[in-house]
C-alpha cells in the first residue's frame, strides 16, 4: 500500500498538473492551420498574425477543452455521490438527453433567444430529467447496484427517442447531431466563455466537499448531523444539470466523462470529496486534451470529433469498471 499512498498524495498531484500543462502547450500547437511559435516573436505581419491564431483559435479551443473536461468530471462526481452508485454520470442518467430536449424546445418556440437563455432552459429540462430519473429508482426494486445505470440508459433512450423524433418533424436533424456530438473544432473566442460557469460551479462544489461528502452516506447519516439531505441534494443536482447544459450548448454531449475519472479516482483515494476533487478537475482536464490530440491526429489535417474519441474510449473503460466493481463486490 505505500506506492498507493505515495502516489496519491501531493507529489502523485504535482505529476497529473505537469503532464496536464504538457497536453496544454501540445494541444495549442496542434491543428490543421499553419501555426509557428517562431512567428509569434518576429515582429511584423506575420507576428500580429500568428497572435490573432492563438489568441482567437488555439488558446480558446485549449481552455474549452479543459473547463469542459474539469467540469463534467466533477459533475459525474457529485452525482455518483448524491445517487450513491459508482456507475451514475449526467449521460448515464438522463441529464444529457434532457439538457439536448430543452434546447431544441426552446430552439423551436424563441430561435432568437441568446445562448445564455438556451442554457438556462437546458439547465431546467437537465434537472427535471434527473429529478425524474431518482424518482424512478424509488420506485424499482435495486437488487444490484448495475441496475442504477441500466435505469438511467433506457431513460436517456427514451428522451434522446423523442428529441429525434421533434428534430426529424422540424427539420433539425442536423442542429441535433451537433448537440449530441462533443465537438471543439468550431470553439472560437466568444463561443466558450459560458464554460466559465461550469468551472466556477465545479470550485463551489469544492467549497462544500465535506457536505457532499456526509450526503454521500445517505439521509439519515446526513440529518444525524443536522444536515438538510433534501437541499444538498437539489443543490448538487442543480449543479450537475448546470455543468451539463453549459457543456452541451458550447460543444455538445461528452460521453463517460463523468464516469471514468472519478470512478479511477475512487480506487485510489476513496470517497472524500475534499481530496478527491483537485484529482478528479485535474484527470478530468487530462483525459479530455489526450482524447481531443488522438483525434487531431489519427486523420490529420482533418479530426474526429472528441464524442467518438471518448466513447470509444469510454464504453472500454466502462466495462473494465463493471467488472472490476462487480469482483469487488462480489
Amino acid at each position: 500500500m505505500n506506492w498507493r499512498h505515495a502516489i496519491s498524495g501531493w507529489g502523485g498531484l504535482t505529476v497529473v498538473l505537469a503532464l496536464l500543462a504538457v497536453l496544454c502547450a501540445a494541444s495549442v500547437s496542434l491543428g490543421a492551420g499553419q501555426f509557428s511559435v517562431a512567428a509569434l516573436w518576429g515582429g511584423g505581419e506575420d507576428a500580429e498574425r500568428a497572435w490573432r491564431f492563438l489568441m482567437v483559435s488555439r488558446v480558446p479551443r485549449t481552455a474549452a477543452l479543459l473547463l469542459a473536461g474539469m467540469s463534467l468530471a466533477v459533475a459525474g462526481l457529485i452525482m455518483q455521490m448524491l445517487v450513491r452508485n459508482r456507475f451514475v454520470e449526467p449521460t448515464t442518467a438522463g441529464t444529457v438527453e434532457s439538457a439536448t430536449l430543452g434546447i431544441l424546445v426552446i430552439t423551436l418556440l424563441a430561435p432568437d433567444t441568446p445562448v445564455i437563455g438556451k442554457m438556462l432552459t437546458a439547465t431546467v429540462f437537465a434537472l427535471a430529467g434527473t429529478l425524474l430519473f431518482l424518482a424512478l429508482l424509488r420506485r424499482v426494486p435495486l437488487r444490484t447496484p448495475f441496475i442504477v445505470p441500466l435505469i438511467g440508459l433506457i431513460l436517456g433512450g427514451v428522451i434522446h427517442a423523442v428529441t429525434t423524433f421533434a428534430a426529424f418533424r422540424f427539420d433539425l436533424l442536423q442542429s441535433l447531431h451537433a448537440w449530441t456530438t462533443g465537438d471543439f473544432s468550431g470553439v472560437l473566442r466568444g463561443r466558450y466563455e459560458l464554460l466559465w460557469i461550469g468551472f466556477a460551479l465545479a470550485c463551489a462544489a469544492y467549497a462544500a466537499a465535506d457536505r457532499y461528502t456526509v450526503a454521500g452516506m445517505g439521509r439519515d447519516f446526513a440529518a444525524n448531523l443536522g444536515l438538510n439531505h433534501a437541499r444538498l441534494t437539489l443543490v448538487g443536482l442543480l449543479i450537475v444539470s448546470a455543468i451539463s447544459a453549459v457543456v452541451v450548448v458550447t460543444a455538445g454531449g461528452i460521453p463517460f466523462l463523468g464516469l471514468i475519472v472519478p470512478n479511477a479516482v475512487s480506487l485510489l483515494l476513496g470517497d472524500n470529496m475534499r481530496r478527491s476533487i483537485p484529482w478528479v478537475a485535474a484527470l478530468g482536464g487530462v483525459f479530455v486534451l489526450a482524447c481531443d490530440i488522438i483525434g487531431r491526429l489519427v486523420i490529420h489535417p482533418y479530426e474526429i470529433p472528441i464524442g467518438t474519441v471518448v466513447g470509444v474510449l469510454g464504453s472500454i473503460l466502462f466495462l473494465w469498471l463493471l467488472r472490476t466493481r462487480r469482483n469487488r463486490l462480489g
